[in-house]
């Protein structure tokens, strides 16, 4: 099942010129070839494979591995070994909770930590250095409220992941558009959540697509909250398509922040191809090498 709404593509009628072009390092009718792709540069590539779900997993894994990506991620138990049987890892694994039902709320507490603590050693002995979660959505509860119960929650299940070394992240994702009513949907109340959890194994992972969408200001927010983060989604906006010169994000000077504030980590590509897939890939790939 694909973890996000399909939205329609976004028509776009106006051809990048030339210099705007070369400064996302393609020309306007190039298409990357796997064989053009640099090496990794500052991050550890990673692609999220409900973007290619039509695509026979392991198949995927191989192409992916041409291209310099070393993970491909949010994958249920069953598909770990695919990923690594033909070489490559998964950075965060699926977890306990929905978007739509998560930590939010009190009463999903018992069953989410039942959950986690049969989860979490599967995948510290996986090798898997993530895990995702959500906040849930709030349903009529106020900010405050889904604030202190997550941290209530998360709480209960930090103590084994700080034994195991694995990081429990939640993802950022719009209400404006994608999401509606999901409660973890600013950076501000994701890093305040960060605080109030008191672990070094809780985290976020943010979105970009996704905190664009909902609050802009996405190279400033990360430097002030990089504390926070440990994970990176990619994302066209507007319509989650191709991170290229068609939509309004500059990725390298995206990519090129996060090099200098000394991020290392992953940075997953998570947008819906709209022209031929493994080329949109490799592309993006290349976008991203900084």
């Amino acid at each position: 099942m694909n973890r996000r709404t399909f939205m329609q593509t976004v028509p776009v009628g106006i051809a990048a010129t030339a210099a705007a072009a070369n400064a996302w390092g393609v020309s306007p009718n190039q298409e990357a070839s796997p064989a053009d792709v640099p090496t990794r540069g500052a991050f550890h590539h990673s692609v999220c494979q409900w973007c290619y779900s039509s695509m026979d997993l392991a198949d995927l894994t191989k192409k992916a591995k041409a291209m310099g990506i070393e993970s491909i991620e949010l994958l249920g138990e069953e598909q770990w070994k695919i990923v690594q049987a033909n070489g490559l890892t998964c950075a965060v694994a699926n977890g306990p909770t929905t978007i739509a039902s998560g930590f939010n709320r009190i009463e999903n507490h018992a069953g989410i930590v039942k959950r986690a603590e049969q989860l979490l050693p599967k995948i510290k002995a996986a090798g898997i250095p993530n895990m995702i979660v959500f906040s849930g959505n709030r349903a009529g509860l106020s900010d405050a409220d889904g604030l202190k119960n997550c941290a209530i929650g998360l709480k209960l299940i930090t103590p084994m992941a700080e034994a195991l070394g694995v990081t429990i992240i939640m993802e950022l994702l719009n209400s404006k558009v994608d999401h509606k009513d999901y409660q973890c949907d600013h950076t501000a109340w994701g890093a305040e959540l960060v605080k109030r959890t008191e672990s070094d194994r809780f985290r976020l992972l943010y979105d970009i697509y996704h905190m664009q969408v909902q609050e802009g200001d996405v190279i400033h927010t990360i430097g002030e909250n990089q504390w926070a983060i440990a994970h990176y989604h990619t994302g066209g906006v507007p319509g989650r398509a191709e991170i290229d010169q068609t939509q309004e994000l500059n990725y390298p000077a995206i990519c090129r922040a996060l090099k200098e504030m000394g991020y290392r980590g992953y940075l997953a590509q998570e947008f819906i191809p709209q022209r031929d897939p493994m080329k949109s890939l490799a592309e993006a790939v290349r976008i991203c090498t900084v």
